[in-house]
């Protein structure tokens, strides 16, 4: 695979094609062994076909066009009858063979009302209307460790030098502490260098955060960028994970052991 961008390369193919992509350097980062199993190991079919509701609502925001293409909204039924069983039956008979994923009246309807606070929002709107490249894949060359990167923003705004990248959370309240769980300053520093890589240029990289919970009524929305502090950590520790990885794809060895050890309050207890 070449550096370089490309607008062309479908979901399917990039996942399962070359380069390290950040969520595998997750991987590396709990143990290189971990990174081995989650590309080997078999999946369960039957339970990708549960819907996503965060894959749902990124496809909502970002692609509203394809949304009818991947996504069918079943009409309420009335359950209590036997005429409403036997349509709804008929219903997801008719569907069985779309391939597409159904979800039910109160699941469309939400996803609708978060959308338009996410248009409510004058930051997320311009993010979300702006003219830009949605889904592109970005591939350069670790100039450290010579090693094959790839990133795929969720919608690149190349008029301004804006990354961005739409996170669903249960608690809006809690995101400012648990998106360094998250690794998400290594996806911020990760992503801006790939950028930076094609376009020379230092991208404002800015996460449009969506709560699948209501508070007071409404869907919270917010729009996150990292301070420098937090890209200097999340780039120090993306570059340990590549040295990480380039030495194991050199010795062919894959270590698998994890160490556990005494949370802090356990020891405090002891040293007591």
């Amino acid at each position: 695979m070449n550096a370089g961008i490309y607008d062309d390369i479908s979901n399917e193919d990039y996942h399962s094609g070359a380069g390290i992509s950040k969520s595998q350097l997750d991987d590396i980062a709990i143990s290189p062994a971990i990174f081995q199993w989650r590309k080997n190991a078999p999946v369960d079919e039957e339970k990708l076909k549960a819907l996503d509701m965060g894959t749902a609502l990124h496809c909502l925001l970002l692609e509203p066009d394809e949304f009818d293409k991947r996504f069918i909204v079943a009409p309420e039924f009335n359950r209590r009858t036997t005429a409403g069983k036997q349509e709804e039956k008929d219903f997801m008979e008719s569907c069985d063979k779309s391939g597409m994923t159904i979800m039910d009246a109160e699941q469309g309807r939400k996803l609708k009302i978060m959308r338009e606070s996410a248009l409510a929002h004058p930051l997320a709107r311009w993010m979300l209307e702006a003219s830009g490249k949605q889904e592109s894949s970005i591939y350069w060359n670790d100039p450290d460790t010579g090693t094959l990167c790839r990133c795929r923003p969720d919608k690149l705004i190349t008029d301004y030098n804006w990354c961005i990248d739409v996170k669903s959370t249960a608690d809006m309240d809690r995101f400012t502490r648990t998106f360094y769980d998250y690794r998400y300053h290594v996806q911020d520093s990760f992503y801006s260098d790939g950028y930076r890589s094609h376009f020379n240029e230092t991208p404002t990289f800015a996460f449009l955060s969506m709560s699948t919970a209501i508070d007071c009524g409404r869907y919270p929305v917010k729009v996150f960028v990292m301070d420098e502090a937090a890209k200097s950590a999340g780039r120090s520790e993306y570059k340990r994970n590549l040295t990480t990885y380039s030495e194991c794809l050199a010795n062919n060895e894959w270590a698998g052991i994890e160490t556990l050890s005494l949370p802090r309050w356990a020891k405090e207890l002891r040293n007591e």
